[in-house]
């Protein structure tokens, strides 16, 4: 039970890459916050752990909203007496050629990334600081971290941002027992990335198969998807490390898409 009694805020983990995350770290003895936009999905996940024997609950949560990442961080700490784990996970996709992209849309998918990341970290360092015991955060990033694609100009933003901010939070809450770190997945076959394929058939003019095999898994080794098991693995190898030798990393889970 590598992370018992540990209280766990996972954002949008009412499905897809979120939700796995969640499910693992309920396994392994997590008290799981499932903070999402969409309460019925956040209510049933965390049901579904309940039901497991597992300890969950639900927070509605805007991740773009201060007041509600506010409200949503206080209520888990005033139902288990603290934060041990964030994990910021909450993303959308949106695609556009660059010139083409409305901003509205940019700073959408902006506020998602980036300002909910920010505003999660922000409400949860002071009770990670205050309970002795530290804590981990972690980003969910993507291979967009590192790499870029035509078509995500704020995505690949995005995610390049989440690094440095990881590096930084490693940096100050290094003397607090804080570790942060990122996960940079390749391409997972989720909702998200479901409505990407015939959204990049249309802007590029080819098949959705095409789309799939010479768009999104071209660079792999095996020419298959990351699955969301294989990325929870990973949340919970990171979140469980023993001490603060591993902090301010990034590591790439992309059937060997991007090697650095």
């Amino acid at each position: 039970m590598r992370l018992k009694d540990k209280v766990c805020i996972v954002t949008g983990a009412a499905s897809g890459i979120g939700k796995e995350i969640a499910l693992a770290y309920a396994r392994e003895g997590g008290k799981v916050a499932i903070a999402d936009l969409a309460r019925d999905a956040a209510e049933a996940s965390a049901a579904q752990i309940r039901a497991a024997g597992g300890s969950a609950m639900a927070v509605p949560m805007d991740v773009t909203s201060e007041a509600q990442v506010t409200a949503g961080v206080a209520a888990v700490v005033k139902a288990w007496g603290g934060v041990d784990v964030l994990v910021s996970n909450a993303g959308i996709q949106i695609v556009h050629p660059l010139e083409e992209f409305p901003f509205a849309e940019w700073k959408k998918l902006l506020a998602i990334h980036l300002d909910g990341a920010f505003l999660a970290t922000r409400a949860c360092l002071p009770h990670m600081y205050g309970s002795g015991r530290g804590g981990s955060i972690l980003y969910m990033g993507s291979v967009h971290s590192k790499e870029a694609s035509p078509l995500k100009a704020p995505y690949v933003t995005a995610k390049h941002g989440l690094i440095g901010l990881a590096k930084v939070v490693a940096k100050e809450g290094a003397r607090h027992g804080v570790r942060a770190n990122v996960i940079c997945p390749g391409f997972v076959r989720t909702p998200l990335v479901e409505k990407q394929i015939p959204e990049q058939a249309k802007a590029l003019g080819i098949s959705e198969q095409e789309v799939i095999r010479n768009v999104m898994l071209r660079e792999t080794v095996d020419g298959e998807f990351t699955t969301t098991a294989d990325v929870a693995e990973l949340a919970l190898f990171f979140v469980s490390f023993p001490s603060s030798a591993l902090t301010g990393q990034s590591l790439v889970v992309s059937h060997g898409w991007y090697m650095q």
